[in-house]
């Protein structure tokens, strides 16, 4: 396979089209089927890191039993956070409603844990802290995003890409890290490491592959 056949572990279209933006076509999607449960007393940052990696191993050893080597390996994470209390994904309207009313007017960070693993199993995690604030939601405001459905299987229950970005009053920190993968520390982790991203963007990527972890 060459140096530069990247598999994705995640499903999320969001981090395909952030690699795409940066001229890197996957091999495929290799997503996990995790429990994303929080530990007992585990800190939203440390909850990131722990998920990134577990998805990119996971994606790593499945490939292993397969016999396919050669590949270099990304999982990701984001956890979004008021204070050490996480924002759960929104799967269902009830949930996205009690999370932009926790969000409404306060300020919350953005965690994602980035894990690459090398075709030799090395691995490498960066985390990536993005502060934003959010203007004082009105009602309507509220249901008017509610109804646009773009919340659901978001972390912290919006899509920042999307119209929740006219709720954002204050941002420190990387944009593409609240999208759902930061690009800046991707490519540095990918680069650090031997990956050819000049050799990465031709094909298309295979359908998903799912995990079972």
């Amino acid at each position: 396979m060459g140096g530069s056949a990247l598999v994705l572990a995640s499903g999320s279209p969001r981090r395909l089209e952030l690699l795409q933006q940066i001229g890197i076509e996957p091999e495929r999607l290799l997503p996990a089927d995790l429990d994303e449960t929080p530990e007992r007393s585990e800190h939203p940052r440390q909850l990131a890191k722990r998920l990134a990696r577990d998805k990119a191993r996971a994606a790593f050893e499945t490939l292993k039993a397969r016999g396919e080597t050669g590949r270099y390996v990304l999982g990701a994470d984001t956890v979004v956070a008021v204070g050490r209390q996480v924002v759960p994904k929104a799967e269902i309207e009830d949930e996205a409603v009690d999370n932009l009313r926790l969000l409404s007017g306060r300020t919350h960070r953005v965690f994602t844990g980035v894990c690459l693993v090398t075709p030799r199993g090395r691995e490498r995690i960066r985390l990536v802290e993005t502060r934003l604030r959010f203007k004082r939601l009105s009602r309507e405001d509220i249901e008017l995003y509610v109804a646009s459905d773009e919340w659901r299987g978001k972390a912290g229950g919006y899509a920042v890409q999307g119209r929740a970005g006219a709720f954002v009053v204050r941002m420190v920190g990387s944009y593409t890290n609240v999208v759902g993968l930061p690009l800046y520390e991707t490519l540095s982790l990918l680069e650090g490491e031997g990956f050819k991203v000049a050799a990465a963007g031709v094909g298309t990527v295979a359908p998903a592959d799912r995990v079972d972890a």
